[in-house]
């Protein structure tokens, strides 16, 4: 009879606690940096933005023909006729094309204010100055 491991222990539990940011799944990380782009337009634009979801989506949807070099979004804005709006940002595209996570936030920040910035009418630089 074989066993699992050399001593006869048994599989061990986790390398560190899931409260820890190791533990974090990059799903979940990318998550975390939408939440803190939108927190940070919220300090100026609260009103406009009662009104606006914020979703995560792994890919867009692309219809058949579309391909990369048509380009593939980072992000979507839909609004509703009651004054609903909800904007996705799109994790795989913007994983794709950034090499750090500092470059990663900077990305969804830039991308965040974009979509706020078409909601809105508005210029992103009316937005956020200093995005971009």
């Amino acid at each position: 009879m074989r066993r699992r491991d050399r001593r006869g222990r048994g599989v061990r539990g986790p390398l560190t606690p899931p409260e820890l940011p190791v533990s974090r799944s990059r799903a979940q990380i990318f998550d975390d940096l939408v939440l803190d782009a939108v927190e940070r337009l919220e300090r100026v634009w609260a009103r406009e933005l009662a009104n606006v979801e914020f979703l995560v989506e792994d890919v867009p949807h692309v219809p058949s023909g579309v391909t990369a070099e048509d380009g593939i979004p980072f992000s979507r804005l839909e609004t509703a006729k009651s004054g609903q709006a909800r904007i996705i940002v799109y994790r795989r595209p913007v994983e794709i094309r950034t090499k750090d996570p500092d470059e990663m936030a900077l990305l969804v920040y830039d991308t965040v204010v974009e979509e706020v910035a078409n909601l809105l009418g508005l210029e992103p630089e009316t937005v956020d100055p200093e995005a971009g």
